[in-house]
């Protein structure tokens, strides 16, 4: 087993331990009635918009270097972002490994590294030619 696979097998263990406690945090306080996949994508974007708001205005470099109490602030909307996106996923069965596996080979194809390389345009911005271009998706690339 390749240093990549056991490191998705991980990643998937964990994720499935995330959304089993998730799961049970919701039906424990009875609301998975709320949890459509309509209420948790509008929570997502909203948590989204809450992390964007700690890097607005900062530098390129102050956005890496972040003092402790904002990193941690950070890290904790990126948790919301990751809570909302893996109970998303359980109520339309969506397999978020496979899902992202599929869409890194896509990206592969658009996006082959000897014609892109250090050029993070979109897929339909580069000329005709090659293996860049659009197809599926809309959210790739750098």
């Amino acid at each position: 087993m390749s240093q990549d696979e056991d490191l998705t097998t991980t990643r998937e263990d964990s994720l499935e331990q995330l959304n089993r406690r998730l799961r049970r945090f919701a039906r424990e306080r009875d609301w998975e009635q709320f949890h459509s996949p309509k209420n948790l994508s509008m929570a997502l974007i909203a948590e989204c918009a809450e992390l964007v708001e700690h890097f607005q205005w900062l530098t390129e470099e102050q956005s890496r270097q972040l003092p402790a109490p904002k990193r941690e602030a950070v890290a904790l909307e990126m948790a919301d972002i990751l809570i909302y996106l893996v109970r998303c996923a359980e109520r339309l069965d969506i397999d978020l490994i496979a899902a992202a596996q599929r869409k890194i080979a896509i990206n592969e194809r658009r996006y082959p590294a000897e014609r892109v390389r250090g050029d993070a345009r979109r897929a339909e911005e580069y000329p005709a030619t090659g293996g860049v271009g659009p197809g599926q998706g809309n959210s790739e690339g750098a």
